[in-house]
């Protein structure tokens, strides 16, 4: 809970809630500074400014990621973060008192900073905290908490409660508090025992770390298996992002994260936003009562992340992988039917809502709650921050360039991307079903091992060498 509310719950309240004041602030801001009324150009390249430096933040923030885990540790990273936050706070509030959107600006990046560098060392803390057989279920919580933060940032966004003009500097200031509760309770927790143990090579101190988080015991077993991997690691702790590509037995872990990844990226969540509203509109409800339906979207992303925490170590990860991407596939293609359909029937458009909720439950009960955690899971402690940098890096600048082109795709393809979408779905399902082995109840090295084995072309590691050896 104190991970989470510092965490991924800042960067999904930022996602939802109000993220940039209107023109007419910017308008009265430049007048104010420089005389004269500012151009239509020049006020859309500020407004597209204000939205773009969140992800180009967010993408320095990950890729600061291995530097501050590796020199500052989990903890202190996390509280820096939180720091941060609220400096980002402060500087957005005092925005509109001086009048000055150039502040916004700063407020904006250092906010994206927080949210790239923030959800990464959360799901770092969390995996290196975790017990092996409730880790599935300890890391999806920073999936709950970004669920929970777009939520919070819908709600608060109501007209009603924050969501007026005069009032969007006060709503951009709730994240902070949440951030000052971390700032002071983190300090009374343990860094990651992981960390302690395999970086900072002090048993003594996992020992206790461990006890703090998990109650009594003496934990034989567990420090055993942390300190096998240190030994497999030897004194290189820190693998730099080159490492990471070069190292030619992690390519199918780097491919994995790319593939679901990229696919989760472009698997058309951002369509199902954009097309929500006239696909409401055209089911009849009417416009005041639109933002209520969305806040029910939120509300089900939330209760299926919880639900897919309960079971995904029973389920295991794979399994809600191809799962949530096969069904929302399907779900994309059914999409595209009943908006060409859509004119035949006054029912049809119903059947769409319908068909939107049960895209949320498999994005939310899958796909979208494990990805982020997997650099977690399939890298060893060495290449875990490095892993992070790498995942980190194509999903900001992703968001970055799909901002960009994703209106003039909706322009072009018109209900049709829907159709693009389900295919890269069907992709990423395909993918984990074959190649992706299972992650649960195991150990990092156990898994490694997993996917030395995968098959590729229908040879392997092991046939080539006992090929080698016979001739």
């Amino acid at each position: 809970v104190v991970l989470g509310l510092g965490g991924s719950f800042q960067n999904g309240f930022h996602l939802t809630a109000i993220s940039s004041p209107s023109p007419s602030f910017i308008n009265s801001s430049w007048t104010d500074h420089y005389g004269g009324v500012p151009g239509e150009k020049t006020v859309t390249f500020i407004w597209s400014a204000v939205v773009a430096l969140y992800a180009l933040g967010g993408l320095f923030g990950s890729m600061a990621v291995r530097y501050l885990t590796s020199h500052l540790g989990r903890k202190k990273s996390m509280l820096l973060n939180s720091a941060l936050a609220v400096v980002a706070t402060v500087i957005m509030y005092i925005s509109k008192p001086t009048n000055s959107f150039e502040l916004i600006l700063v407020a904006r990046f250092l906010l994206g900073f927080g949210a790239g560098l923030g959800g990464n060392v959360h799901i770092i803390y969390l995996g290196e905290s975790s017990p092996k057989k409730i880790r599935g279920i300890v890391t999806l919580t920073a999936a709950t908490f970004l669920s929970l933060g777009k939520l919070s940032g819908q709600f608060a966004g109501l007209r009603e409660i924050l969501g007026r003009e005069e009032c969007w500097n006060i709503l951009l200031c709730i994240p902070a508090f949440f951030c000052v509760v971390q700032l002071a309770i983190l300090p009374f927790f343990p860094d990651a025992p992981r960390y302690i143990l395999i970086e900072k090579g002090n048993t003594q101190q996992c020992k206790r770390a461990l006890q703090s988080l998990w109650g009594p015991g003496d934990y034989k077993l567990e420090i055993e298996e942390m300190l096998a991997e240190q030994a497999v690691i030897g004194e290189e702790h820190n693998k730099s992002l080159l490492d990471l590509l070069r190292d030619k037995h992690l390519r199918w872990q780097i491919l994995s994260i790319l593939v679901i990844n990229g696919c989760l990226q472009f698997s058309g969540i951002s369509a199902i936003t954009v097309f929500s509203f006239n696909i409401f509109l055209e089911a009849g409800i009417p416009v005041d009562k639109i933002r209520y339906v969305t806040l029910g979207i939120g509300a089900s992303e939330v209760l299926i992340s919880i639900t897919c925490s309960l079971f995904v170590e029973s389920v295991g990860r794979r399994a809600l992988m191809w799962r949530g991407f096969g069904g929302m596939s399907a779900i994309m293609a059914l999409i595209t039917v009943t908006l060409y359909l859509k004119d035949y029937s006054s029912v049809i458009p119903y059947s769409t809502v319908v068909l939107i909720f049960l895209f949320i439950i498999f994005y939310g009960g899958g796909p979208a709650g494990i990805a982020p955690s997997l650099a977690n899971e399939i890298f060893i402690q060495s290449y875990r921050p490095a892993a992070f940098v790498f995942t980190g890096f194509p999903r900001w600048l992703g968001f970055t360039i799909f901002g960009f082109i994703f209106p003039f795709l909706i322009a072009g393809l018109k209900s049709l991307c829907f159709v693009l979408f389900s295919c890269i779905c069907l992709i990423a399902a395909l993918y984990v079903f074959f190649i992706l082995p299972e992650t649960k109840g195991k150990t990092l090295l156990e898994i490694s091992q997993e996917f030395e084995n995968i098959r590729a072309c229908g040879s392997s590691t092991e046939d080539v060498m006992c090929l080698e050896t016979k001739l």
